[in-house]
């Protein structure tokens, strides 16, 4: 998922681009800049933020359930939760004004402590429920943005976007200016996009993932076999056709008007709603390839281990990914991204993420959490709380935490992470 989430973060980096009509890829480059556009809008557009809402949703319930386990009442679980979003939503604020605006972070610990209040402590059918009311929203959503178009004459108004360097402040080349735009695109994207969230398909996909917590989903995949493969066949196949018309119109082999394509036009509309099935296939597929790999015993593998180390320390990991690229590209750092086409943006984006990789499984070796994993935890539960609790491992082949085919979590191994 942080790969995924570091390619797809790239285009706010090429600051001195020339932009399609939605405000997001690159219409400048040689043919290989276009191939990668056309197989970004298809795989990663909208389509990672569903996988990441589905983990942050599933991780939200897991906790509330580990919680209730162990002998809290649903009230302090429920307390525990929200002081977690809290944080989250102060950690996710200083990393947009430091280094990126584009921040998730802030945006899903609102958005927990809605869903908190809304459905922790609901019976299943009524997450059911409102997940079919999401679902018609949503359909709702992109027939409003398709209807202007389906009436003769009517004339939409639309037009390009803003470029998507311009709100987040890579452009710029002092520091500080730039942070005053990024504090202004967080606001908006961290604080109003929760409530928005709330009548489109990332809401659905969210309660999804708590549905999923409480029938161990993804600790007992073999249980699930059925629904995991289905999703992923179905979920594949809306997330990359809905966006196949919006990818053939950007790369020119489609002639269509810039309000088709813009930001609030239909294709883009039709691409985020299938995005939404997009991150659910993402979500099957990742779990039907743990499912292999433990059943193999691949798990113990050392490139495997590794990966799951940054899994452990997701959030030090995401917020290292700005850590890396913001200075070496922005205008008011060295500058790198003025250079880049989109193919050469996305090997930056895959080694940052090498970088995390390594980064983390010398920490897995040593035993130790992620910085940032220990001061969240120190501020959910306290000082003791925020110890390391693990052994080291010499290389990954003799990790207890897997039983019976499936991740077995720790005590404290990492669910202060999103």
């Amino acid at each position: 998922m942080l790969l995924l989430i570091a390619l797809s973060n790239t285009a706010f980096h090429l600051w001195n681009a020339e932009r399609g009509p939605d405000g997001w890829h690159p219409v400048d480059g040689s043919a290989l800049d276009s191939g990668v556009q056309f197989a970004m809008i298809i795989g990663l557009d909208m389509r990672i933020n569903p996988l990441f809402a589905f983990l942050f949703g599933y991780g939200m319930m897991w906790i509330h359930q580990r919680q209730l386990a162990a002998g809290a009442d649903s009230g302090t679980a429920v307390r525990l939760l929200r002081r977690r979003g809290l944080w989250l939503m102060v950690f996710g604020a200083a990393h947009a004004l430091l280094l990126m605006a584009g921040d998730i972070v802030a945006y899903y610990g609102l958005l927990s402590l809605l869903m908190c209040w809304l459905f922790v402590r609901r019976p299943d059918r009524v997450l059911v429920r409102r997940c079919w009311i999401g679902l018609g929203l949503m359909l709702l959503w992109v027939a409003v943005a398709a209807l202007p178009y389906l009436v003769d004459g009517f004339d939409t108004g639309g037009g390009p976007a803003e470029p998507s360097h311009e709100a987040y402040g890579a452009h710029q080349s002092d520091w500080a200016s730039a942070a005053g735009t990024r504090a202004v695109t967080h606001l908006i994207v961290g604080y109003v996009g929760p409530f928005a969230a709330l009548r489109s398909g990332t809401f659905v996909v969210f309660v999804l993932g708590m549905l999923a917590a409480r029938h161990r989903v993804l600790e007992e995949p073999w249980r699930h076999l059925r629904l995991l493969r289905g999703t992923a066949v179905a979920g594949l196949a809306l997330g990359w056709l809905g966006p196949l018309p919006l990818a053939l119109a950007h790369v020119g082999a489609l002639d269509l008007s810039d309000a088709m394509v813009s930001d609030l036009g239909p294709l883009v509309a039709l691409r985020d709603a299938t995005g939404q099935a997009g991150g659910l296939g993402y979500v099957a597929v990742l779990a039907l390839l743990s499912h292999a790999l433990v059943t193999r015993g691949a798990h113990r593998s050392r490139p495997v281990v590794a990966v799951s180390a940054v899994g452990k320390r997701s959030l030090s990991c995401y917020f290292a990914h700005s850590l890396l690229f913001a200075p070496l590209l922005a205008a008011w750092g060295l500058g790198v991204g003025e250079h880049l086409g989109s193919a050469t943006m996305l090997l930056a984006g895959a080694g940052v993420w090498l970088v995390t990789v390594a980064g983390a499984y010398a920490f897995e070796l040593r035993g130790r959490r992620g910085p940032l994993e220990v001061l969240l935890r120190r501020l959910m539960y306290g000082r003791a709380a925020s110890s390391a609790v693990r052994q080291p491992v010499s290389d990954g082949r003799t990790d207890r935490s897997v039983q019976c085919g499936t991740p077995v979590p720790q005590q404290g191994s990492g669910d202060a992470g999103p």
